[in-house]
């Protein structure tokens, strides 16, 4: 029926791994939970052990880091059901029938995206770029999903038929963060018919200001690369569009010089207890005109 599968990484899983469990119990369902922490050696996983005594459920300690990717490709091939509901570990569903909601949707189209939602509760200044950034941008409902359904691409909540997944090739040189970039458009450059519903989680690992902006930087340089190397065909990237927008009208280099006189004001404004999203977009766009 289905493979519940939750790369991990230095956290605790055993609270979403029960909560999973619970809900597959009662529904009676063929299932099968698979955790893979990617090498963090944390002392954590003594708890998360704790996992292999549930219910059809497995955690595994990778001897070494191998990557975002790599643990999810993984995870697939340790899968022996014909659907994949893949879930970040820093997530709690929202919704108490979750699975149940997933399942509703099953063998009606090739991939479901459910969605994410913040908890007011886990707003601080310190994380006050990245609570923002997922409330205005990431919370957003299927109705609005479903008009640019390649846009609002979130691979934390997600649930896809194996064979569709274990075709999407991700180049060998990718790693890090930004891969959804490149999974929305493969899903769009095969013509995969995808869905997306409210069957939201609450994002609960928010990283603070700084780390945030870091793995910002990370996932434009994958952009970047993808796109100069012609890995991203079709897609519904806006700061891509807007990108190639200024490099077809040789203005890439003036937009950036322009931008970087102010560089410094808007990084406060980024670190500040109510950053501005246009201003972060101006910052990520100018990142990526940077040669």
């Amino acid at each position: 029926m289905i493979s519940i599968l939750i790369p991990c990484y230095d956290f605790n899983a055993l609270p979403l791994v029960k909560r999973l469990e619970k809900e597959a119990l009662i529904l009676g369902i063929a299932y099968e939970i698979i955790c893979i922490d990617d090498g963090s050696f944390s002392a954590i996983n003594e708890k998360n052990q704790q996992i292999n005594a549930l219910t059809n459920c497995l955690f595994i300690e990778s001897k070494k880091n191998i990557g975002r990717i790599a643990n999810r490709k993984l995870l697939s091939d340790k899968a022996q059901y014909n659907w994949l509901l893949f879930i970040d570990v820093d997530t709690m569903p929202k919704n108490e029938k979750f699975l149940e909601t997933y399942l509703s949707h099953m063998n009606k189209t090739g991939a479901i995206f459910g969605g994410f939602s913040y908890n007011k509760e886990s707003f601080s200044q310190s994380n006050s770029l990245r609570f923002t950034f997922g409330k205005k941008r990431e919370q957003v409902s299927s109705k609005k999903r479903m008009r640019k359904p390649y846009k609002y691409i979130i691979s934390s909540n997600y649930m896809i038929n194996k064979a569709i997944f274990d075709k999407i090739q991700v180049p060998v040189n990718i790693n890090g963060y930004g891969l959804d970039y490149f999974f929305g458009a493969e899903l769009k450059t095969n013509n995969v018919h995808i869905t997306h519903i409210d069957n939201e989680v609450f994002h609960l690992g928010l990283d603070d200001n700084n780390k945030f902006l870091e793995k910002t930087r990370s996932a434009l340089d994958n952009l970047k690369y993808m796109n100069s190397n012609n890995y991203i065909k079709k897609h519904d990237i806006s700061i891509l569009k807007a990108y190639n927008f200024l490099k077809i009208l040789l203005l890439k280099s003036m937009f950036y010089a322009t931008v970087n006189t102010i560089n410094n004001k808007i990084e406060i404004n980024l670190m500040s207890k109510k950053p501005n999203l246009f201003a972060f977009d101006l910052y990520r766009l100018a990142y990526l005109c940077k040669d």
